[in-house]
């Protein structure tokens, strides 16, 4: 079986979900379009003194809501396909979360693993000049994704600023400290995860401590999300990087697993102390909860056909497809859908603007607070909207609430001219 691409399986998630919310089929339509894509080319000076041009696009899903909000990301595969699906995605997990943004998303066609600190400056500075004309603080916010870091964020903020001629620290979110970021931003989308994952055993009836969890993905939000169930006394038996995945079904020590990844130029390949086992045996390890941690569409038919774990809460974007979440609906192994699970990132971005506009700090204590609020909150009401109108599943359930929400501001906005 040929299962679709990212954007596709957007598509078809809005289209399952509408059958349980009323919207206004003209306002239905516009919701499956993305207001605008801009393509740039970016010529780079390497460092051995040839050009070379790449390619990247910033797309910008739906702005009823407020600003556009999203990441950039660094990769090889990204695509205008990709960056669309992704966008829409942001826009959909705004609106189940309550934000007062849009979706956007943007991405280089690169491997930041075959570029210099220099390159990858210069790459970030030429990207910014050119989408510059559609970014800013109140139209459209980056933040960091796979391969985007804060020092990236920084220098965004910085060639912004140098063409506006003053600080605009609110123009990108996940910045560091120093140049206005906010505490709890770097490991919020883990942290978030985390929350989620908690909510899902309690919903299920199963406790934290001791369940058994494989993380596929262990870069930022997977390391994270590892580290805090951990501390909550679960065992992550397995994770994964893309080099292949470690496996003790007593539970790895993850501190030193970290410490490890973190001498080891941030790989996990050789850690002595775990089996290895292939990134496919992990995605069907007999598990308490599977979180796909890593890019989209891993979780295919065949693997859910195989999954053999009790819940999937999806701290990827768009880790499962289409095919594969009716696969698994069908035999009973709930998905916490990405919308949810993953955006605590977006939350914290979210708080840090808010913080950046009104030029003032926030303890640590008070953001973690926020961020664990907005999540219980959105995620009762996923529970309830699945539980009242019987709909088979928890992305189905949490889809209403974000279409509903985008939807109700397009009536109000009405449609100009």
């Amino acid at each position: 079986m040929t299962e679709s691409g990212p954007l596709d399986n957007m598509l078809a998630q809005m289209e399952q979900a509408r059958e349980y919310v009323d919207i206004d089929d003209g306002i239905f339509e516009r919701l499956k379009y993305p207001e605008r894509t801009l393509s740039v080319s970016l010529p780079v000076e390497m460092d051995d003194g040839s050009v070379e041009v790449f390619e990247a696009y910033r797309c910008q899903f739906d702005g009823a809501r407020g600003p556009f909000k999203g990441g950039i990301r660094y990769h090889p595969t990204v695509s205008e396909e990709e960056v669309s699906a992704l966008a829409g995605w942001m826009t959909w997990k705004t609106a189940l979360v309550d934000l007062p943004f849009g979706g956007a998303k943007g991405g280089i066609i690169c491997e930041p693993k075959d570029l210099s600190q220099s390159e990858i400056e210069q790459l970030t500075r030429r990207y910014t000049e050119g989408i510059r004309r559609i970014i800013g603080p109140d139209t459209d916010i980056p933040a960091p994704d796979v391969n985007t870091n804060p020092r990236t964020m920084a220098w965004i903020m910085d060639t912004y600023s140098v063409y506006q001629g003053y600080a605009v620290p609110e123009v990108v979110t996940g910045k560091p400290p120093e140049v206005g970021g906010t505490a709890g931003r770097v490991e919020a989308t883990g942290r978030g995860v985390t929350i989620v994952t908690e909510e899902t055993f309690e919903y299920l009836g199963t406790d934290v401590e001791d369940a058994d969890v494989a993380i596929q993905g262990f870069g930022n939000v997977g390391s994270v999300t590892a580290r805090l169930l951990d501390e909550r006394g679960a065992n992550v038996v397995a994770v994964s990087d893309v080099t292949g995945a470690l496996y003790d079904p007593d539970g790895l020590a993850i501190d030193d697993v970290g410490a490890y990844v973190a001498s080891n130029d941030g790989r996990l390949e050789g850690y002595p102390e775990a089996d290895r086992i292939s990134n496919d045996d992990l995605l069907t390890l007999d598990v308490d909860a599977l979180i796909p941690a890593a890019i989209e569409d891993v979780i295919t038919v065949d693997v859910a056909e195989r999954l053999e774990a009790d819940v999937v809460v999806e701290a990827a974007n768009g880790p499962t497809t289409f095919d594969a979440a009716n696969v698994l609906t069908e035999r009973d192994v709930p998905v916490v859908p990405d919308i949810l699970a993953n955006a605590g990132g977006v939350i914290v971005s979210y708080l840090e603007w808010v913080q950046n506009s009104q030029q003032y700090s926030w303890e640590l204590e008070e953001v973690n607070r926020d961020l664990e609020a907005r999540l219980t909150t959105a995620f009762d009401e996923m529970l309830a909207a699945y539980e009242q109108k019987s709909i088979p599943d928890l992305r189905t359930a949490a889809y209403t609430i974000a279409l509903e929400r985008t939807a109700d501001a397009h009536e109000y906005r009405g449609l100009f001219p």
